[in-house]
């Protein structure tokens, strides 16, 4: 089980990211726009840094649902390789089976 800190923290960035994804989009076309002066850009790059860095979506880690495990998770089922390999050995992960050979 991971911190409990560092699950809320991971969530807080969660929700920032959420709350300035419309403004970080419109900031990043308009400085990529090339048909736009170079100050214009300049300006839109300024304020893109005065965002929040937790407002990246970069700074997301992917956790594990059940645990918190930040390492070895997949990404489809949202869950770490240990906890894939618990519960799919109980049967309760649909269309998972153990191989054998």
């Amino acid at each position: 089980m991971a911190k409990l800190s560092s699950v809320l923290k991971n969530e807080r960035r969660k929700k920032l990211v959420k709350q300035y994804a419309g403004k970080l989009a419109k900031l990043k076309a308009t400085a990529n726009d090339e048909k736009l002066d170079d100050s214009e850009r300049l300006i839109a790059r300024l304020k893109m840094a005065e965002l929040p860095r937790n407002a990246n979506s970069t700074r997301i880690r992917n956790r594990c649902q059940l645990t918190g495990r930040p390492r070895g998770n997949y990404r489809k089922f949202g869950l770490s390789r240990i906890m894939m390999r618990e519960l799919g050995n109980k049967g309760l992960i649909p269309g998972l089976t153990k191989s054998s050979w």
